[in-house]
Parts: C-alpha cells; structure tokens; sequence
C-alpha cells in the first residue's frame, strides 16, 4: 500500500474493483448529508470493502469512488437492504441525474510530497 494522505482511500496493490458513482443533487439538503454519513460508515462494514473517496462542488455535482476487492462483493453491498433504501431515495428526491460506472483497477500509482512515487 502506498502512503497517501488520510483523506485518500488506502488501496492495496492492483487488482480490485472501484465503483465510480458521479452526480447532480437536487436542491436542499432533505436527509442526505445524515444518509450519506450512513452509507459511508455501512459500507466500511462489508466484506471486501476497501476504501471511499468523494468530493462534491458547490454547483452540486459530485463524485464517490468506492473500492472494493471483488465484485462479489459489489454486488451483495448493491442488495444490502439499507443502501437500496438509499438508492431508492436517491432516485426519488436526492439527484437530478447520476451515472454509476464500475472498472476493474490494473494499475495505481500515488504521490506524497515526498518525491516519491510508486507505478
């Protein structure tokens, strides 16, 4: 594993699976950021769970990386009872629009201001 800052989500070596959830919220917060909390710390219970990064823009667009060890495990955290709660809320009040996107991660390399790298 490569160090990186806390705010970056500690991965180990290549292979594994990182699910790509890009979005367009809606306006007011109605629940979410307390939803968003849930899912984060939920998902850090399952097995093969690796790590979350997310950011979002004033604008409302936003980006959540989930890494995950197989997609096995992808899939049982898309049936968890909870999140599909959550999903469906999403769908309901939360985003305008979204795109799920999951990839299979060959390589990583990171930087960590120590002019280090690893490829």
């Amino acid at each position: 594993m490569t160090a990186v800052p806390s705010w970056f989500a500690g991965t180990p070596e290549p292979p594994y699976f990182a699910v790509i959830f890009t979005s367009h919220r809606t306006g007011g917060d109605e629940g979410y950021g307390r939803m968003s909390e849930r899912m984060a710390e939920l998902a850090a219970q399952q097995p093969g769970f690796l790590g979350i990064e997310s950011a979002r823009a004033e604008s409302g667009f936003g980006i959540t990386v989930s890494y995950w060890k197989d997609e096995e495990a992808i899939r049982v955290w898309k049936a968890h009872l909870d999140h599909a709660a959550a999903q469906r809320l999403g769908k309901e009040k939360w985003y305008a629009a979204y795109s799920l996107r999951v990839a299979r991660v060959e390589r990583a390399s990171a930087h960590n201001g120590t002019n280090q790298s690893k490829d």
